[in-house]
């Protein structure tokens, strides 16, 4: 069993930077995709990014491309998430996933077997 706990969040303002952080436990980090997802108020839940387990590979929705910057550190067993440049519109809760199952990332919520608790980001305009 995966445990994941997000930290990091808060209130900014528009073009301020946050990071976001994810630890896991309870299983083999080292050996699986990780993603963040997030979920606005009103509105379903969507991928943000996405790494497989090496960090050697990473996809983005077009969204946040340029501007995000996803990268693991598996000795800490943990994923980060730079956000730079952040806009009202990225205000939502964001949440970290794990896919033990796959190799590869994936932009899927499905393909994410376990999930942390979010973590709320605020962006003030």
């Amino acid at each position: 069993q995966v445990q994941l706990v997000e930290s990091g969040g808060g209130l900014v303002q528009a073009g301020g930077s946050l990071r976001l952080s994810c630890a896991a436990s309870g299983g083999t980090f080292s050996r699986y995709p990780m993603a963040w997802f997030r979920q606005a108020p009103g509105k379903e839940r969507e991928f943000v990014a996405a790494i497989n387990w090496s960090g050697g590979n990473t996809a983005y929705a077009d969204s946040v491309k340029g501007r995000f910057t996803i990268s693991r550190d598996n000795a800490k067993n943990t994923v980060y998430l730079q956000m730079n440049s952040l806009k009202p519109e990225d205000t939502a809760v964001y949440y970290c996933a794990a896919a033990p199952k796959y190799f590869s990332v994936s932009r899927f919520q499905n393909a994410y077997d376990y999930w942390g608790q979010g973590t709320q980001v605020t962006v003030s305009s």
